[in-house]
């Protein structure tokens, strides 16, 4: 069982920065494929980007694509989503997620089991 608690969430200038931060509980969080989701009111949940083990590609939604990063700290069970110049269109519950081992699909809802309760991140105009 993982537990993971998003933070970092809040409201932006569209071309501003946030970084959203993960944590994660268990000892074994080195082994977990983990992701960023989005969701936007009245839209279905989205990949935004996913890191998995070393050796593997990470993964980036075309929207966020030279914009976003996802750094991962296996000494300190965190995942971050670092967001730069961000646009309205960013605006979303952003979710964290984890998977046991390597995820075949990494930017699939379907491919996570853990999820946190998500952070709101707004960008205006």
């Amino acid at each position: 069982q993982v537990q993971l608690v998003e933070s970092g969430g809040g409201s932006v200038q569209a071309g501003g920065s946030l970084r959203l931060s993960c944590a994660a509980s268990g000892n074994t969080y080195s082994t977990y494929s983990m992701g960023w989701f989005r969701q936007a009111p009245g839209k279905e949940r989205e990949g935004v980007a996913a890191i998995r083990m070393p050796g593997y590609p990470t993964y980036y939604a075309d929207s966020v694509r030279g914009r976003f990063t996802i750094p991962r700290d296996n000494a300190n069970n965190r995942l971050y989503l670092q967001m730069n110049s961000l646009k309205p269109e960013d605006t979303a519950v952003y979710y964290c997620a984890a998977a046991s081992g390597i995820v075949a699909a990494p930017g699939r809802v379907d491919a996570y089991t853990y999820w946190g309760q998500g952070t709101q991140v707004t960008v205006s105009s």
